[in-house]
């Protein structure tokens, strides 16, 4: 059995969570056998937890922003549960269609690089080659530019939900409040800090929206990603496709690339 069509473990190690997903095999398409996600704190549960009865898998590619402790921890666990060599996504100057126009490539962060690959793929698979924004909203949030060529023109950087939030109780007196809900216009505190984070975040996608579209001539095609993406979509102007997986498409994207 060849590696493209045994099972394949992805892994994304992101600033809070570990997600991973077993698919029949490393390549885009392929079914997904099991799914999950642990809070770091939690990683060790793994090989005797929701890896017990896993099938093994004949690879593994992972991405990981958290560090190399982390890494390293999630590594154990692979060893310990399953018989193949743990591997990580390092970005680098072109992989998978993308070319990276980072200052200093290897810098830019392995989950955007993979969420680049992933929804460039997704487009190409639904028609022509298109100029995209690929936006991953989590802890914190990246919106990213990229050509029709597959050239990575740069990206945004911003603080998640969570982050904004914390960031103005810690500063602020008397807004220590409960989640509100987003509204257009807000007429409590809890409303007004909820929808005052998430137009930021909108602004600042569209803002980069509008970068694009000029810069290239051409309407992006505009992906979402991220365990927040759900939050954000429905106040977004314009269509945003939101993909759960972008990440996990990627990490197959790339792996059939390398096994063949």
């Amino acid at each position: 059995m060849s590696a493209a069509t045994a099972p394949f473990l992805a892994i994304d190690i992101g600033n809070t969570r570990l997600k991973w997903a077993l698919y029949d095999a490393a390549r885009p398409g392929a079914a997904l056998l099991a799914q999950g996600a642990e809070f770091l704190d939690h990683i060790e549960r793994l090989a005797d937890g929701p890896w017990a009865d896993l099938p093994s898998p004949s690879s593994m590619l992972g991405c990981v922003v958290a560090g190399d402790a982390l890494r390293r921890r999630a590594e154990e666990q692979v060893v310990e549960r399953f018989d193949c060599p743990p591997r990580w996504v390092m970005p680098s100057l072109a992989e998978a269609g993308i070319v990276n126009g980072y200052d200093h490539p290897t810098r830019l962060g392995a989950d955007r690089w993979v969420a680049m690959i992933g929804a460039r793929h997704r487009m190409l698979r639904e028609g022509a080659p298109r100029p995209m924004v690929v936006v991953l909203i989590g802890t914190a949030v990246t919106v990213e530019a990229v050509d029709a060529d597959g050239k990575f023109l740069g990206g945004l950087i911003l603080p998640g939900h969570g982050i904004m939030l914390r960031a103005l109780e810690s500063g602020t007196a008397g807004l220590h409040v409960p989640t509100g809900e987003v509204r257009e216009f807000p007429t409590n505190t809890s409303d007004a800090l909820t929808s005052g984070g998430t137009y930021a975040i909108a602004g600042a996608v569209e803002r980069m929206v509008q970068h694009v579209r000029s810069h290239c001539g051409a309407e992006p095609a505009c992906y979402m990603t991220g365990g927040a993406g759900w939050k954000m979509a429905p106040v977004m102007n314009g269509h945003f496709e939101l993909v759960e997986s972008l990440i996990m498409d990627g990490l197959l994207v790339i792996a059939q690339q390398r096994a063949g």
